[in-house]
This record gives C-alpha cells, sequence and structure tokens, in this order.
C-alpha cells in the first residue's frame, strides 16, 4: 500500500491542504461554487474545519474578507495552517455558532453543517446538531439583504428550508444527484430580509469536473455547458 501525500488539492490544484484528522470532501468544494457566484466583501464560514470551503471561496474570490468560527481547536489549528499553505488571510475564532454573543454581521455566511448523527469524533467537531438552530443562528449573521448559502443532506433539506423560510427569500435550490441518479446532496441559497419566489434548479451531478477539477462557479459551470 503506497504511503498517502502530506499535500493534497483541490479544483484542480488552485487549493492545496495539508492531510490530516479531517480533510474536506466535494461538499466543500460545491459549497464555495455557489457563494462564489454571489458578490461579497464580508464572509462568514460557520464550521470552518480545517479550511476547504473557505480557501476554495477564496481562490475565486480573493478580494474577500473571511472570517471562520469552529468549536474544534484541533480544527482551527489545521485550518491556520491551510490558511498559511494557501497565502490567504482568514481571521479564526474560537466560537460555537449556537452560543456566539456578537452583533457582527456579513454580506455572506456560508455553511456545511453537521447533519450527521452518531458518536463525535476525535477531532470534536459538531455532531448530532440541531439544524433549524444552526440555521437560524446562521442567518441572524447575515446583514439584510445579504446571503446565505448552505450544503446539506437530500434527506435533510426540508428542515433547512422550513428554518430559511421566515426570514429569507428568493431561496434557491439545487440539487447534486449521485451515482443513482437521485439527489444525494442539496445546495440552498437565500437573501435575507427579501420576500421573492423560490426557484427550483435543475441541478447537476455530484463528479462534474468543471467544478471539481477546473474550480469553476456554478454559475460559470453552467454558462460553459450551455
Amino acid at each position: 500500500m503506497t504511503q498517502k501525500q502530506e499535500i493534497f488539492t483541490l479544483m484542480g490544484g488552485r487549493v492545496r491542504m495539508r492531510r490530516g484528522f479531517y480533510n474536506p470532501t466535494s461538499d466543500a468544494v460545491w459549497l464555495a461554487a455557489m457563494a462564489a457566484d454571489t458578490p461579497a466583501k464580508t464572509v462568514l464560514d460557520v464550521g470552518i474545519g480545517t479550511g476547504g470551503a473557505a480557501l476554495c471561496l477564496a481562490a475565486n474570490r480573493p478580494d474577500a474578507c473571511i472570517t471562520g468560527i469552529d468549536i474544534s481547536q484541533e480544527m482551527l489549528a489545521q485550518c491556520a495552517e491551510n490558511a498559511k499553505l494557501n497565502q490567504t488571510p482568514v481571521e479564526l475564532l474560537h466560537t460555537d455558532i449556537t452560543t456566539w454573543r456578537t452583533a457582527r454581521t456579513f454580506d455572506q455566511v456560508i455553511s456545511n453543517p453537521p447533519y450527521f448523527q452518531g458518536t463525535p469524533a476525535r477531532h470534536n467537531a459538531h455532531h448530532n446538531a440541531d439544524l433549524t438552530l444552526w440555521t437560524k443562528k446562521c442567518i441572524a449573521r447575515v446583514r439584510p439583504r445579504g446571503t446565505f448559502v448552505t450544503i446539506i443532506d437530500a434527506g435533510a433539506v426540508s428542515r433547512v428550508i422550513a428554518a430559511m423560510s421566515p426570514t429569507c427569500g428568493d431561496i434557491e435550490i439545487f440539487p447534486l444527484f449521485g451515482a443513482a441518479d437521485r439527489a444525494e446532496r442539496v445546495i440552498v441559497r437565500g437573501r435575507a430580509g427579501t420576500r421573492g419566489p423560490s426557484r427550483l434548479h435543475r441541478g447537476m451531478p455530484m463528479n462534474t469536473d468543471a467544478i471539481l477539477r477546473d474550480g469553476l462557479t456554478i454559475a460559470a459551470a453552467l454558462s460553459k455547458v450551455n
């Protein structure tokens, strides 16, 4: 068995990550690809982990000021290493979105929430989270008419949309299809304080090279296909 390399890449080499106890999956790349389609000067990544989504976002939006929060000191330490590896400044805060006392708001809040259930992992990340509370607390950090973007397991998307609906409009639902030809993940984007109608997109396959290999935003990838 060959030994895994210490450094691996995302977005066709545009983002470099140090291999550790938690390595981001394609969910992080997809989340960033949707978020990058909306201009934002300030971005909050809730549950930033080791920085996968934040650094992929920064690759397409280098002028954004990114803040990341996480309850795991280990995650934040590795995120700081990855940010340095990519020469990307990221403000990192050790806090819990569900109890964070702050008046700060951001143009955009992104999150790949802990929708999985089970025994907490050794890296002390969130498990068994209340997705309704998590979503509402994320939206509370979005400035008026700013955007909230999240990626979620298809089986949990109804809870997220229900939590968004009272305070967000212009909700966009973008399914990602797996090998079984059914949605495995769903990206949801909404605008705080608006009342525009929801839109359901036809989505894309989860293994789309234009996103995972070429590092395009979703809008750019769809334009390329069309």
